[in-house]
């Protein structure tokens, strides 16, 4: 199974039809996050084949050029967003040592095997969750849907509510699931520093025979 072949069968659907007239519509007549080549770089930096790790999140970033079409990722000289340096900081507990990643860019994990969703995949400037119930979270439902069905020991990293309720596309027969808070300011201190994800999450690729990944 392939990224080509899985998008390829979306396309072909009535509601993905529906979803690209209206996303084409809004990059033309509103701001939208991240660029329109950037919407699916998620799956140009991680082959399907080689997924070890999804990590899930809600939507991208909504402030000019933070967004770059991997979930939670920005471009090196963008700041960190609140949410990454979060991540960073749970890392440098967790690992004791600094994240390979502290500009906040993270395509060096998405080419290691972390397959970095958004179950929304646009978003307009300023308007967190603007683009929900358009069609995305129906894509990014088969998405989840693939990997479990092709691939065997992923895991899965589920951060807040949203992401912990597409626990039941995945087959934990197969693979493994880490849930928790989201690192968003407004959670964090809830339960997501301490939570030792990242060291939890190696582990279990170790267990698997697989190389771990170098947060």
């Amino acid at each position: 199974m392939t990224w080509t072949k899985i998008i390829k069968e979306e396309e072909k659907k009535e509601y993905f039809i529906s979803l690209q007239k209206e996303i084409i519509s809004r990059y033309k007549n509103t701001v939208v996050f991240p660029k329109y080549k950037d919407i699916y770089a998620a799956f140009t930096y991680t082959k399907f084949e080689e997924i070890k790790v999804v990590i899930l999140g809600q939507d991208p970033y909504h402030g000019a050029n933070q967004a770059q079409g991997l979930a939670f990722s920005t471009p090196k000289e963008i700041k960190n967003p609140p949410s990454m340096k979060n991540i960073l900081k749970e890392i440098k507990d967790d690992l004791k040592r600094d994240s390979a990643c502290m500009d906040g860019n993270l395509i060096p994990w998405a080419k290691e095997g972390v397959f970095l969703l958004n179950t929304i995949l646009t978003v307009e400037e300023s308007k967190a969750k603007s683009h929900h119930k358009l069609g995305w979270e129906h894509f990014t439902d088969e998405i989840i849907k693939k990997i479990s069905q092709y691939n065997k020991n992923v895991v899965f990293i589920l951060w807040g509510a949203n992401a912990i309720k597409k626990e039941k596309f995945i087959d934990e027969s197969k693979h493994h699931i880490l849930k928790g808070v989201h690192p968003s300011p407004l959670s964090s201190y809830r339960g997501f520093f301490g939570s030792k994800v990242f060291s939890k999450a190696n582990a279990l690729l170790k267990k698997d025979g697989k190389k771990p990944i170098a947060w």
